[in-house]
């Protein structure tokens, strides 16, 4: 059976090229945002790359096909149709049924290596869950993140998830974690969240300077930059904390297990928030875009 990746016309010719492309994730145009608001957000993303001279690829799959850059026509599919996440392990069975999905950190990684791309912006990187010693809830995002020479600039993990296990488990992995001008990881929508990184780079350059000696060395994980928004743009600690105590009360009286934890957490949250916590995901997203561009570009110039 042949691979079926379609990669558009832009996305390969900067590829052969040599020119500067950027993964973009697209469960968080069909999950994350409300609509119309996901729309006008997935073209605010992609315009953030050209602008600034970088190829965007936003990843999906649609009707069985893995698609590395989509058209507009298919950015509205994505934002309008009801479809499922689709991670690594759902792949070969959307392709075989001819289905089509938003892909998670995970899937988004593994369809950018296929197309040759290397540099991907998210927002939050998946990873270790609360309560995982007795679930054994662990995203695919982290192995997966362990498998492909992919570089992932995201804001660190949510803080729902158990973020020093997360660490731990991406040292077991050997996935470099780089601190984006920070010797600090960031917990998503706050800039700090109490854990100190070994590594820390002050600008993309040094981040391609990274990638070019992982490439030497021949090892196949890619690498984690952690970057952290600014403090005056973070959500308020003190509405962070009560809203997280809150929900995770609240799921527990619920008696929510496994994949209905999540959700339900990021939706609570924004409701306690009065959605502070979804402006301020959109400026994570924008921010890592950003820098992730700018990655590209010093990489794309080597």
């Amino acid at each position: 059976m042949t691979l079926p990746l379609s990669i558009s016309p832009a996305v390969q010719s900067a590829i052969d090229e040599g020119r500067p492309v950027v993964a973009l994730e697209s469960t968080i145009i069909s999950h994350g945002l409300p609509r119309p608001d996901n729309l006008h957000a997935a073209r605010r993303f992609e315009s953030i790359l050209t602008d600034a001279g970088v190829v965007p690829a936003t990843i999906a799959v649609l009707d069985g096909v893995l698609k590395a850059g989509l058209t507009d026509d298919e950015l509205v599919r994505v934002a309008g149709e009801d479809i499922p996440k689709l991670s690594v392990r759902d792949l070969p069975i959307a392709i075989a049924r001819g289905g089509s999905g938003a892909t998670t950190v995970a899937a988004t990684s593994y369809i950018a290596n296929l197309a040759g791309i290397r540099v991907f912006a998210t927002g939050g990187l998946g990873g270790v869950h609360r309560g995982a010693s007795e679930t054994f809830d662990e995203s695919a995002d982290l192995t997966i993140l362990s498998q492909v020479p992919i570089t992932v600039v995201s804001a660190g993990v949510k803080s729902i998830l158990d973020i020093p296990a997360t660490l731990e488990r991406l040292e077991t992995l050997s996935v470099p974690v780089l601190g984006y001008g920070t010797d600090r990881f960031p917990s998503f929508w706050l800039t700090d969240s109490g854990f100190e990184l070994d590594w820390t780079v002050p600008d993309a350059a040094a981040v391609a300077d990274v990638m070019a000696a992982r490439d030497a060395l021949g090892q196949q994980a890619g690498i984690l930059v952690a970057n952290p928004l600014p403090v005056a743009e973070q959500l308020d600690p003190a509405v962070h904390d009560r809203a997280l105590t809150d929900a995770l009360r609240m799921a527990g009286e619920q008696g929510l297990t496994g994949k209905e934890v999540t959700p339900f957490l990021l939706l609570t949250i924004v409701e306690l928030t009065g959605g502070e916590s979804l402006a301020v995901n959109l400026k994570i997203a924008e921010n890592n875009i950003r820098v992730a561009g700018e990655i590209a570009l010093s990489w794309s110039a080597r």
